[in-house]
């Protein structure tokens, strides 16, 4: 047993969460089954969206729920409950990589790029991009409804899952918008940091962290307090969650996210960090860099980019606002009064999160 220095096994975690997904993904493959092999490769790619990751909305999910009742009375349904959040977030990075026009995902590729590339292979007819979009289309639609299904049949007394379930409604909702907001703002090739802020909040703050936790608490029928003071600890932390992959989006190392040198920058996203380096850039650094986003870049051209980032401040500002925001959320978790235990595993949850290199 792999045991952390705060009494959790947290790679047990995720090999239960792992066991689960694929438990129900049998399932699903059983009853698609009499569709035949296109069926059977729509139900691998799924297989393959939901392997590795780091796990952190399940775990959120986990401990939301073990913050307010300490001994879960049924703990593969909760674990069962909690690997619904996985499948939204497959779901959602395959919509996105379609979005994005992303190449690959955790360094193998993309949903879309997969089944160009068998369209390709096969010689069949047609555009092999509009073929790959529409089964990426497809995959993100057919985990997102199997996370509803997973959650809805985990196991729990119903009467337990209702409320988890309101909140699973206004989660995917607001993942939604917001990754409209996102679509929005890079066509119109603009955003301050408040709007720039907004989509992070709504695209991926709130789902990655905050509501998990809100799951997890429904489940053991928290009340509107304790919900409250999950979302002081969660809505920050899941900022400076987001802000941490903004700056890896830039800077990060593609041997260890999956994805090329300053893959952001190449998608055009305009993330608070580049918005914060355009407010603040010379105003030809800040030309150069408006101009660059969303195109085709080599390594050097990164590079440049990423000087004009660091030299602007938007780098260290970034990095300061991530510090501030995991202070927040740390300081109203502690005297949110919650499970002793539960409120140390969060603790160094909020550190995974935003300390993260991948």
């Amino acid at each position: 047993m792999r045991v952390t220095a705060n009494g959790w096994d947290s790679a047990g975690f995720r090999d239960r969460v792992q066991v689960a997904l694929d438990a129900f993904i049998d399932e699903q493959a059983a009853l698609l089954a009499p569709l035949g092999s296109d069926a059977d490769r729509l139900v691998a790619e799924a297989r393959t969206s939901v392997r590795g990751g780091k796990r952190f909305r399940a775990s959120f999910c986990y401990w939301g729920h073990r913050a307010v009742a300490p001994a879960a009375a049924d703990e593969d349904a909760l674990v069962r409950a909690c690997a619904s959040l996985e499948l939204l977030h497959a779901s959602a990075l395959v919509h996105d990589d379609l979005m994005d026009a992303s190449d690959t995902r955790r360094g193998r590729p993309a949903t879309h790029r997969t089944f160009e590339a068998e369209h390709r292979s096969a010689g069949w007819r047609g555009d092999q991009e509009q073929y790959g979009a529409a089964a990426a289309i497809l995959l993100g639609d057919l985990l997102l409804s199997w996370a509803d299904e997973l959650l809805r049949r985990c196991g729990l007394p119903i009467v337990e899952v209702a409320p988890a379930l309101e909140v699973f409604d206004r989660c995917r909702s607001e993942v939604i918008a917001g990754q409209f907001l996102d679509v929005s703002v890079q066509a119109r090739g603009r955003a301050d940091v408040d709007a720039a802020m907004t989509v992070l909040r709504y695209k991926s703050a709130k789902y990655s962290i905050e509501r998990p936790l809100h799951i997890g608490a429904a489940l053991a029928g928290a009340s509107a307090s304790t919900t409250q003071a999950l979302s002081e600890f969660g809505l920050p932390l899941g900022e400076a969650f987001q802000l941490r992959d903004d700056l890896l989006g830039v800077f990060g190392d593609p041997a260890t996210t999956g994805k090329p040198a300053g893959d952001d920058l190449i998608e055009g996203k305009r993330t608070v960090l580049v918005a914060l380096a355009l407010d603040a850039a010379s105003p030809a650094d800040a030309a150069l860099l408006d101009r660059s986003l969303g195109t085709a870049l080599s390594a050097d051209e990164v590079a440049e980019l990423r000087r004009i980032i660091d030299a602007s401040g938007a780098h260290a500002q970034v990095e300061a606002v991530i510090d501030e925001l995991a202070t927040r959320a740390v300081r109203s978790l502690d005297r949110a009064g919650l499970d002793q235990h539960a409120t140390e595993v969060l603790r160094g949850l909020a550190a995974s999160a935003t300390q993260r290199a991948v």
